[in-house]
């Protein structure tokens, strides 16, 4: 099975298909909008539009799993997000990333190691998994590690579809 044929909703329960997402590199993204880790929403909107042109997108993922820090409805989410943070990337519906009710894209993602050889479990919101065009999976980064830190931006430099 291919990261792509997992199946999603978009953050307003419309449809959605991460097949969209084929030939792109790809930052997947637990958020949540009432962390200590929320401003990084600042540092992934930069990233989307840096590299959008190239052939990267950002996708969000809201989770309320971590002490209950994204339990708004999906308009109050997307409300928030684009006034607070100007975010255009795509947002999709509230999952959770842990648990017996984890989502499938995820139990997938989380069997890859950080550089650290953490795999397995979620640890916080804004964990991210830099997905290549391919659909294999690149690399995983701590919810600390900031979007703009210079690994994850070469990770998403030698990830970029060769045009």
């Amino acid at each position: 099975m291919s990261i792509y044929d997992h199946p999603v909703k978009a953050l307003d329960g419309g449809d959605a298909d991460l097949h969209d997402l084929e030939g792109r590199a790809v930052l997947v993204v637990n958020v949540a909008s009432r962390c200590g880790l929320t401003p990084q929403y600042e540092g992934l909107e930069r990233l989307q539009r840096r590299y959008a042109d190239a052939g990267f997108t950002v996708a969000g993922f809201p989770c309320n799993q971590f002490m209950g820090q994204e339990p708004g409805t999906a308009e109050e989410i997307q409300t928030f997000c684009s006034t607070t943070y100007g975010v255009t990337f795509p947002m999709y519906e509230k999952i959770d990333v842990n648990g017996d009710d984890r989502h499938p894209l995820y139990a997938e993602l989380t069997e890859t190691a950080d550089a650290e050889g953490h795999s397995g479990d979620i640890r916080w919101n804004f964990e991210k998994f830099l997905i290549g065009p391919d659909g294999a999976v690149r690399a995983r980064f701590a919810p600390q590690v900031e979007p703009e830190d210079p690994q994850v931006t070469a990770a998403i430099e030698g990830a970029l579809p060769v045009s």
